[in-house]
């Protein structure tokens, strides 16, 4: 058995209603409801939310919401953890059942990288499993900048190593992440020794904050769903 759970709180405050906005056609939610069926790896696909309209949207796309969150999870500094330990709960899950933390705002989220953080998360033993993507630029040589404008390099030691010989770094793709009931319910941090990655290209990841990341977003999607169709 494994589930998935899906937080899609109501008080989105930088682009109102962000969950359910349409997005390419669709409420932006159902993206990852669809993404979540068509993985065929969870017996239930639950959305967590505190707002009456983003519970109808979801089961009109064949999620479950059979509660409310708490408002002392939904709003803007509520972790994702607790969260998802809240759902475990509410649901009476065995501590073994795997559970997915799916975001409602992951878009180019695929339904092949779901299962893949599923078959990691079994066969490394993994305490969590992330989708992660590599930064486009060396983060060796990044830069601070003062109020004055003034730039300097956070580490100057490696000005004069060559781009390829600098370790390649990653980042939360912030999409899906996998974990045992028992991992969510202890606490225990995402990024915390013995998680594990899936990795995906630059190009399907996107975070969505700003109205400029909505818009940049919908473009990208468009595209790669173009190119998808013409093979």
């Amino acid at each position: 058995m494994a589930v998935c759970v899906i937080p899609a709180r109501g008080g989105s405050k930088r682009i109102p209603h962000k969950n359910i906005k349409p997005f390419c056609g669709q409420p932006m939610i159902a993206w990852s409801i669809k993404a979540a069926q068509a993985s065929g790896v969870f017996d239930q696909i639950v959305v967590s939310t505190d707002d009456d309209q983003i519970a109808q949207i979801a089961q009109s796309y064949g999620a479950d919401v059979p509660f409310r969150r708490d408002a002392v999870l939904s709003d803007d500094h509520a972790p994702t953890v607790p969260v998802i330990a809240d759902a475990t709960e509410r649901l009476a899950l065995a501590a073994e059942t795997p559970v997915c933390c799916l975001y409602a705002t992951a878009p180019f989220v695929e339904a092949d990288d779901i299962a893949q953080g599923l078959a990691t998360l079994r066969d490394q033993a993994a305490s969590y499993v992330m989708a992660v993507t590599t930064f486009p630029f060396p983060i060796q040589r990044a830069l601070r900048r003062s109020e004055g404008g003034a730039v300097q390099m956070f580490d100057a030691s490696t000005m004069q190593t060559r781009s390829q010989d600098l370790e390649e770094a990653w980042h939360d793709a912030g999409q899906f992440y996998w974990a045992t009931v028992e991992t969510w319910q202890s606490g225990r941090g995402v990024f915390e020794q013995g998680a594990h990655g899936v990795a995906l290209p630059r190009h399907r990841v996107q975070d969505i904050d700003t109205t400029e990341d909505w818009i940049r977003a919908e473009y990208l999607k468009r595209a790669l769903d173009a190119q998808a169709a013409d093979h």
